[in-house]
C-alpha cells in the first residue's frame, strides 16, 4: 500500500506548511495523496476491540469499567500510542502492527502492509496475541465485539480533536458519541490501482459489494444507548445516521473517483481546526490551544477561499488539508490506498474471513468485474443491509454468492475453506456469532 495519511489521533499543533494557492491546487493535491497509483500488490488490516478493566461481569461482556489510561500506558510500555503516553516511542509490535486508541478506550492494531493475506493474518494474529498478554498484565481485557451492549458511551481520551468531534456531532444527534466510544470495526486496506481506469473499477467494486459484505459480517444487534430500533449492524447504523456530508458521499456515481473524491473532500464541513498555540498534546497554558472547534457548517473550501479569515485568522496549508482528510469517514476512504470501513469487528476466531474475502474479490481485474456484476442489485442499499442484514432474502442470497465467489478465488486452501463456511452460514441466515439473523433487537 502507499504512504498513509497522518493518523487521526495525532495530538500536536498544526505545523507550518506551504499555503495552498487555489482550489484547483488543493484538488490536485488531494487526488495525488489519496490515490497513489501502482500495481495492486499489498493488503493491510486494522482490528479493533472494546476494552474492560478487570474481570468481565456476569451481566455482560463489557459491563466492567473502561480501562484507566495510566494502566493502558503502563501495560503497553514502548508500544503505547502517544495519545495516552506523549513521550512513548510508539514502537510497532514484532509483527509490524502499531497500537492506537479510540476515544472510548477501544484499542486497535493497524498492521503493516503485506504481499499476501496469509502473511498479513499470521503476523497480525501474533501481534494480537502479544497485545492481549501485555494488557492482561494490568488486568485489562479485550472484548471481540463490534458494539458495546452494556455501557453508555463515555469518552476517556481528552484530546482536543475528540472534544471538537464530540461537540460537532452532539449537535446532530446521539450517534456521534456512540460511534466514538461504543463501537469497533474490522478494516481492510488494499492498493487503489495502477492507473485511473483500474482505480475506477476497484473503487466501484468496493462500494457495490459493500452492502453484501456489510450484511454477511454484521454482528452488532445491540448497542447500549442507541435509540430504539432493530438493526443487524448497530455499529454501521451510527455511521449512516451520523453526518451525511461526511459519511455518505454519492461514491457509486463517480466515474472518476480521483477527481470526484477531491471535490467532495473540499466541500465537507470542517470537523476541527488545529490551533497553532497548542502544546505537544494540543493544549496550551491558557487553554486556547484546547479549542479546536471549527466554525459551524464551514467547509475546507470556505477556509481556503478566505471566508474564515476572521474566525481562524489564517489560510490553510498542506498540513491542514492532510489533517482534514483524516476527518472524512465514508464507507471506503481513500488514504493513498482504499480503506474499507464498513465491516463490523468479528468474533475472535473468524476476524480473518473478511480479510480473505476482500483479498479474493479484488485479486484480478476479471474477478473485480465479476464481483461488481454479482452484487449490482444491492448497489447503494447500505441502510437495508445495516438494518435487515441476512434477514432480507435478496441480501442474504447475494451475500452468500459473493462469499462463494471469493472462496473460488481464494489465495490458499485454508482461506477457501473459511470462506465456504461463511457462505454456508449466510445461507442459513446466521450471523458470524452464530445467532439467527433478525432474532436480536
Amino acid at each position: 500500500m502507499a504512504v498513509t495519511l497522518e493518523h487521526p489521533e495525532s495530538t500536536g499543533s498544526a505545523p507550518a506548511s506551504e499555503e495552498l494557492s487555489s482550489r484547483a491546487a488543493a484538488e490536485a493535491y488531494v487526488g495525488g495523496v489519496c490515490f497513489k497509483l501502482g500495481p495492486p500488490t499489498l493488503i493491510g488490516a486494522e482490528l479493533e476491540w472494546l476494552t474492560v478493566q478487570g474481570e468481565c461481569s456476569a451481566s455482560g461482556p463489557t459491563a466492567a469499567p473502561r480501562p484507566r489510561l495510566a494502566a493502558l500506558a503502563a501495560a503497553l510500555g514502548p508500544y503505547a500510542p502517544r495519545s495516552i503516553a506523549p513521550d512513548s516511542p510508539a514502537a510497532p509490535l514484532p509483527g509490524g502492527s502499531r497500537v492506537t486508541m479510540e476515544p472510548g478506550g477501544q484499542i486497535e492494531l493497524s498492521s503493516a502492509p503485506f504481499a499476501t493475506a496469509a502473511a498479513l493474518c499470521e503476523r497480525l494474529s501474533e501481534d494480537a496475541g502479544l497485545l492481549t498478554e501485555l494488557l492482561g498484565s494490568r488486568s485489562i481485557r479485550v472484548v471481540a465485539a463490534s458494539a458495546d451492549a452494556d455501557r453508555h458511551p463515555e469518552r476517556v481520551l481528552r484530546l482536543p480533536r475528540y472534544r471538537a468531534m464530540e461537540q460537532c456531532f452532539g449537535g446532530i444527534g446521539p450517534f456521534g458519541k456512540l460511534m466514538m466510544c461504543n463501537t469497533a470495526a474490522t478494516q481492510v486496506s488494499v492498493d487503489a490501482g495502477a492507473d485511473a481506469a483500474q482505480v475506477a473499477a476497484r473503487w466501484t467494486a468496493t462500494h457495490v459489494i459493500g452492502p453484501a459484505l456489510l450484511a454477511a459480517f454484521a454482528c452488532s444487534p445491540v448497542l447500549c444507548g442507541a435509540p430504539a430500533g432493530a438493526w443487524a449492524s448497530q455499529r454501521m447504523r451510527t455511521w449512516l445516521r451520523l453526518d451525511n456530508a461526511r459519511t455518505r458521499p454519492p461514491a457509486e456515481d463517480w466515474s472518476d473517483p480521483i477527481s470526484s473524491y477531491a471535490r467532495w473532500a473540499l466541500d465537507v464541513p470542517l470537523l476541527c481546526v488545529r490551533r497553532p498555540d497548542g502544546g505537544a498534546n494540543g493544549s496550551a497554558a491558557n487553554g486556547s490551544g484546547d479549542n479546536w472547534s471549527a466554525p459551524p457548517c464551514a467547509t475546507f473550501a470556505d477556509w481556503l477561499g478566505g471566508a474564515l479569515d476572521d474566525e481562524i485568522g489564517r489560510r490553510p496549508g498542506l498540513a491542514d488539508l492532510d489533517y482534514h482528510l483524516t476527518t472524512l469517514f465514508p464507507p471506503v476512504r481513500a488514504s493513498g490506498h482504499l480503506e474499507i470501513r464498513y465491516i463490523d469487528a468479528q468474533p475472535e476466531d473468524v476476524w480473518a474471513v473478511p480479510v480473505h474475502a476482500v483479498d479474493a474479490l479484488l485479486s484480478t481485474p476479471e474477478i473485480v468485474a465479476e464481483a461488481t456484476a454479482l452484487a449490482a442489485p444491492l448497489t447503494g442499499r447500505w441502510l437495508d443491509a445495516a438494518r435487515q442484514g441476512l434477514a432480507d432474502p435478496q441480501i442474504r442470497e447475494i451475500a452468500a454468492d459473493i462469499l462463494v465467489l471469493a472462496a473460488a478465488h481464494a489465495a490458499t486452501p485454508a482461506a477457501a475453506t473459511e470462506l465456504e463456511a461463511a457462505a454456508r452460514r449466510c445461507r442459513a441466515s446466521l450471523t458470524p456469532s452464530g445467532e439467527r439473523a433478525g432474532a436480536s433487537s
